[in-house]
């Protein structure tokens, strides 16, 4: 049985969502998300989506707390939006915008130059005595985390001496050098 499934998920004062032929979409100040759904029942009852299965199989067992996951992330999306910070640690690095072009100097022989989706807000932020931060922020949950790993993979954390960019509050786990 899935607890988290089985709870409503609040829909905030200016957020609409309606089901139309397995598609949910979801408006809000931000923009507009669309879902399509299987296996599953989404209704909208008294300012709550709630997300049903009609039998117990293992597919529709699944898909119960996943989809009750995806609308919460949809409407947080369109009424809060998401937000991730990558942090370039290492001597060297920058990070620059021109718009929604984001170029960066990670230590190789030539700069990355990445166009970003126009749904993505970028921000750099250098500061003098810090690391580099990149500011990614949208409504959409997915597209966010897809932008900032394609970027943290341009040059992942080493163990070593943890350069490279990883999120702003990551938790690396070191290595010991050689010992003499």
């Amino acid at each position: 049985m899935s607890r988290i499934g089985n709870n409503p998920v609040v829909i905030p004062q200016g957020v609409t969502v309606d089901i139309k032929d397995g598609v949910v979409t979801v408006k809000g100040k931000l923009g507009e998300l669309t879902q399509n759904f299987d296996s599953v029942n989404i209704k909208v009852e008294d300012g709550n989506v709630l997300v049903t299965r009609s039998s117990d199989t293992k597919d529709q067992k699944a898909k119960h707390g996943l989809y009750r996951s995806l609308m919460l992330n949809m409407i947080e999306g369109v009424s809060n939006g998401w937000t991730k910070q990558l942090e370039l640690v290492g001597v060297g690095y920058r990070a620059s915008n021109q718009g929604q072009k984001l170029e960066l100097a990670l230590g190789f022989s030539h700069a990355i130059v990445m166009n970003l989706a126009p749904e993505v807000k970028l921000e750099t932020i250098s500061e003098k005595g810090k690391n580099p931060i990149i500011k990614l922020t949208s409504h959409d949950k997915q597209l966010v985390g897809q932008v900032a790993a394609k970027i943290r993979g341009f040059r992942p954390p080493e163990p070593y001496k943890g350069k490279g960019v990883k999120f702003v509050g990551e938790v690396l786990r070191r290595k010991a050098g050689k010992s003499a």
